[in-house]
């Protein structure tokens, strides 16, 4: 775990094990041979394939690694008194051409989100207008306004493998994109009990 302060509220950046990416995707595409329940209703995007995961599953399959990750995240950044972290929901996303996740932000103490798929040269840039577009596929974190010395953006890349922890206040958005293919990543939501 990395924690990084690109502006006002720290990041955490880590790796997902193989064990915990094969377990999720393997899951959501046994979910896509059943009739699923769309989750996208409840949530800000603008996405059609949205699934919450159960919480049975969760707590057995894939609550340990969170945990472990939001930990370590807090030990960086000196809170040490949790008595418990409970996971609210956690769903994942089918994100596909043209498909976005408006600014947003999230419930509970802590959120994430980990990528478990993505279409091959999906951040790549096209010139419009004689004018690149670089935030294809990515991820901006936003934060307060642009000043001297004072970012407001924090924009990331995505790769399969990677979770990012933060604030649940802290505003993010999803860019689409234009290639064919699927941008598949999953979300969480935590709340942190801590020690009288």
């Amino acid at each position: 775990m990395k924690n990084i302060k690109p502006f006002g509220p720290s990041i955490g950046i880590s790796k997902l094990s193989n064990k915990f990416i094969k377990k999720i995707n393997g899951e959501f595409d046994l979910k896509l041979n059943k009739k699923l329940k769309d989750y996208s209703s409840k949530l800000a995007s603008q996405i059609k394939n949205e699934v919450k995961f159960n919480n049975l599953f969760i707590e057995k399959y894939l609550s340990k690694e969170i945990k472990q990750n939001i930990k370590k995240f807090l030990k960086n950044e000196k809170v040490t008194n949790i008595k418990e972290i409970k996971i609210l929901n956690l769903w994942v996303v089918r994100q596909y051409k043209g498909e976005y996740n408006p600014i947003h932000y999230h419930n509970g103490d802590i959120s994430g989100v980990g990528y478990i798929k993505l279409p091959l040269g999906m951040t790549q840039n096209k010139l419009i207008r004689n004018k690149k577009i670089r935030t294809n596929g990515t991820l901006d974190f936003i934060n307060g306004q642009k000043n001297f010395l004072s970012k407001s953006i924090f924009n990331v890349i995505p790769k399969v493998g990677e979770l990012i922890i933060f604030p649940n206040y802290l505003m993010h958005t999803a860019y689409p994109f234009n290639i064919g293919g699927e941008r598949r990543s999953f979300s969480f939501n935590a709340k942190i009990i801590y020690k009288k």
